[in-house]
This record gives structure tokens, sequence and C-alpha cells, in this order.
């Protein structure tokens, strides 16, 4: 099986840059299943209804979210009967949606699951004990399972990683916006990447006009963040997935880009 997990979505450039890749690169290399974090899929921040249809118009078939799941609070009206929508699982006990879900396609269900890191983002529930308890479950389902774990700090993605080896397919960070070189295979075989990168705005700053960082870094005064235009880029990952074992025999991280 063929899975291919897109990069945080960064706004319309970010949903263009979807629009003009996904299917090149689904037929180039025979993709199965889409997956795709879309935290900040609308503007920037957050995800709003007709922007999750658009995208599963555009050949996505299931989303996840981060720390900017609730920035439009749209997303309370209908994420509770999403069933292609997962957010943080480690969100405490009565926040709206669900942690984890399944996709069922060539007579397989794959589990998605997705956690939300503590450092430096605000203090949720453990992801690591969270991340036990939730896939306990979902092994009664299946044994194709890929986390993607919303963090900033590389250690605590590489530990969640090293702790998840053997008990999931895939291990996949987002959220930081910038693709790592570590794609590989853990020893038991999970498939990690400390980060997929981000889908959106190449001549930016993590999707930001750049301009308005340079200058936030120069005065140290606040400013409203806008996205930023031009160039195009994906950042995504394929995993190939043993749909018997749920093992991963490759993993690689993928880029494409457009002129300005």
């Amino acid at each position: 099986m063929q899975v291919l997990f897109i990069g945080d979505i960064m706004g319309k450039p970010g949903r263009e840059a979807v629009k003009q890749f996904l299917k090149p690169i689904q037929l180039e290399y025979k993709i199965d299943v889409t997956i795709a974090n879309a935290e900040n899929a609308a503007a920037g921040k957050g995800l709003t209804k007709a922007i999750a249809e658009e995208l599963y118009d555009y050949g996505i078939q299931f989303l996840t979210m981060g720390n900017h799941v609730w920035d439009h609070r749209e997303i309370m009206t209908f994420i509770d009967r999403e069933p292609r929508l997962v957010r943080p699982a480690n969100y405490p006990v009565g926040a709206p949606g669900q942690g984890y879900g399944y996709l069922r396609t060539l007579g397989l269900k794959i589990g998605i699951l997705n956690l939300s890191g503590r450092i430096f983002l605000p203090p949720l529930d453990d992801p690591f004990s969270g991340a036990i308890r939730c896939i306990n479950q979902m092994k009664q389902e299946t044994s194709i399972i890929i986390v993607d774990f919303h963090a900033e700090a590389s250690s605590e993605k590489v530990a969640l990683g090293w702790f998840l080896d053997g008990k999931v397919s895939a291990v996949v960070g987002t959220h930081t916006h910038i693709q790592t070189a570590d794609a590989r295979l853990l020893n038991q075989g999970t498939a990690y990447i400390t980060d997929v990168g981000m889908t959106g705005p190449r001549d930016s700053v993590l999707g930001i006009k750049k301009e308005i960082i340079i200058n936030r870094f120069l005065t140290q005064l606040p400013a409203k963040f806008e996205v930023a235009s031009g160039a195009l880029q994906i950042n995504a990952v394929i995993l190939d997935i043993d749909e018997t074992t749920g093992k991963t025999w490759n993993i690689e991280a993928i880029q494409r880009f457009t002129g300005a």
C-alpha cells in the first residue's frame, strides 16, 4: 500500500499547491491513500467546512489538525459529524471531535492518530501515554496505523518515534513547516520523519510574508501575520506499508515547486 502524507497546508497558496501537484504525484507513485495536515488551511489558521470539502475534492481522503484546530470556531459545528477529520487525541475529555479515526480503502482499514506535543505548545495531556491508550484501541480494528505528531521540539518528536517503534506503521511530524532530512525506518518497522514540511508559499517564512517576519525580528514589535504569495511548494512523504503486518518497507520525502 502506498500512502501519501502531505505536510501542513498553509492558506490559499497551500490549497493551490495541492490542486496543482496532488494528481500528478498520485499517478506517479500509484498512491492508494492520501492524508494531509490541514490545521493552517484557512488563511493560515484553522479550518472551515468549505475548505475541508475543497481539499477532499482535490483528492485528499483524510485530514489531521494541530494547535490551531479551534482558530475558526466554525469547526465546532461540524467536527463531531466529520469522520474524515481528527484533532489531537490528547485534548482533555470533553473537547469536540475525535483524536483518531479510520479510512477504508482497497478492502482495508487504515487508522490515523493525531497527537500534539507539549514543549513550547499548550500543555495538553501526555501524548506518550495517550498514544498507547489510543493504539491499543485501534489495534483491535487494524494493523495499519499512521501517527501525525504535531509538535515543536525535535527531541519530543524523536522520542515518540522510538517509543512507538514497532507499535505503528509511521510517526510523521508536523507543525514546524520545514521538511527535515531524517526520513528513515526505525528498527522495528516504523517509518519516521521529524517534520514533513509545509505545503504553501515557498518564498516566505514558514508561510508568512517574509517582510513581516524580518521586521518583527528587527523591531520586536507585534505585527499581523499575512500568508505570503508567489512560488508554490508541496512537501510530503510516501509510505510503502505492508498491508498484512502494518510494518513499513520504505519512506521517501518529496518536494515539488513552481516558479514565481
